[in-house]
């Protein structure tokens, strides 16, 4: 089945054919396509999410067309046809202006999210279902057109602050990854998923300037409070700009499961989801390319060994490089990385198991198992 997900490509369809049949137009507002449709053979179309005026709405209900309404008293567009970008989610927002975050969709739809699962309302409950399936169709799009083979994900904790020299290390490796080519994905959040996002953002321009920025975002090195957390970054986003196209894409993968951690701004692409569980799953199985582990806790774990267990069943149908950042972490802090090759003893996945200390060697070996 077709879909259409923007006007512009409804209207170059309907140039073309003057059937709709087994087509699904999602989340358009076609109030002003009324007489499109009423020249076309709707029977058997889908519209889901679209804004009809009543006259077009009645036509297509009377000529066997299947009409998904659109929930327009929700803060979020459950049938929306593409991914977030960081003006969307903070559309509203005003740099010193801190209370304007919560009227920001992100602040909304967070505590729509928290009604939602407190009461759990029906309505809001399959709002949210329906609004993952179309983050999920939205990001297979986008990684066939960037190539899913290309995609790294980096995964770290949270609470890395941006002075810590994780962080800053980090940072260094979204922007040397982005140089070689491949396309950095990230939990989308603060933290280590922020400065894998910033480090590829930066990779639109000269090297020292990652490092210019790195002093701007060390003025509000928390992202508690948000405000002043968002003001460094929008501050770092205007200095140094993405050019036309941008050279510094990036993928961030957030949730509002997480609702105190706000969606990093360095993302050019960010699929934000309800469900948490879809969304970590999810991004590690994209990570085609490989995923570089960066000090975390709990989470950062748990995500180790979802990966694991991916590669273990090789689930789909190969197995990816799991590189751990920083060996003494990983050995003795926290030490998993033993344990996962003691565990991949016997497995396909034993020999793309490595750790490293230095950003060189991993983007090196990610090129070489490319």
């Amino acid at each position: 089945m077709m879909e259409l997900e923007s006007l512009g490509a409804f209207d170059e369809y309907l140039d073309g054919h003057s059937s709709l049949t087994n087509i699904a137009c999602q989340g358009l507002d076609l109030r002003e396509r009324s007489w499109r449709l009423f020249e076309s053979d709707v029977r058997g179309a889908f519209f889901l999410g679209c804004r009809l005026e009543a006259s077009a709405l009645e036509y297509l209900n009377d000529h066997g067309a299947c009409v998904f309404p659109a929930m327009e008293t929700l803060p979020f567009h459950s049938f929306r046809g593409g991914l977030y970008d960081a003006s969307e989610l903070y559309a509203g927002y005003v740099v010193g202006d801190h209370e304007s975050y919560q009227t920001t969709p992100d602040a909304l739809s967070y505590h729509e999210h928290k009604r939602n699962a407190e009461n759990m309302h029906v309505v809001g409950t399959l709002a949210e279902r329906i609004h993952d399936h179309a983050i999920d169709n939205a990001l297979h799009q986008h990684l066939v057109d960037v190539g899913s083979n290309s995609v790294v994900a980096i995964m770290g904790g949270h609470g890395l602050t941006r002075t810590d020299q994780a962080y800053i290390q980090v940072a260094h490796l979204g922007r040397a990854l982005t140089s070689a080519g491949f396309y950095v994905a990230t939990g989308g959040g603060p933290g280590a998923m922020e400065a894998a996002n910033f480090g590829a953002w930066m990779a639109a321009h000269p090297p020292e300037a990652l490092d210019e920025a790195l002093e701007v975002l060390a003025t509000a090195a928390t992202f508690e409070p948000v405000g002043e957390w968002l003001d460094a970054a929008f501050d770092v986003r205007a200095r140094w700009p993405q050019p036309e196209p941008a050279v510094g894409s990036s993928l961030g993968v957030p949730t509002w499961h997480y609702g105190h951690e706000p969606p990093n701004v360095f993302a050019t692409e960010i699929a934000k989801y309800f469900a948490n569980s879809i969304r970590e799953d999810g991004l590690l199985a994209i990570a085609l390319a490989g995923v570089v582990f960066a000090p975390g806790s709990a989470g950062t774990i748990q995500e180790v060994f979802q990966d694991a267990t991916q590669n273990h069943y090789e689930s789909f149908g190969k197995v990816s490089p799991m590189v751990f950042l920083d060996i003494d972490y990983w050995t003795t802090v926290k030490p998993i990385y033993p344990v996962l090759q003691h565990l991949a003893r016997g497995k396909a996945y034993a020999e793309v198991l490595t750790a490293f200390d230095e950003i060189e060697p991993i983007v090196e070996y990610l090129i070489r198992h490319r």
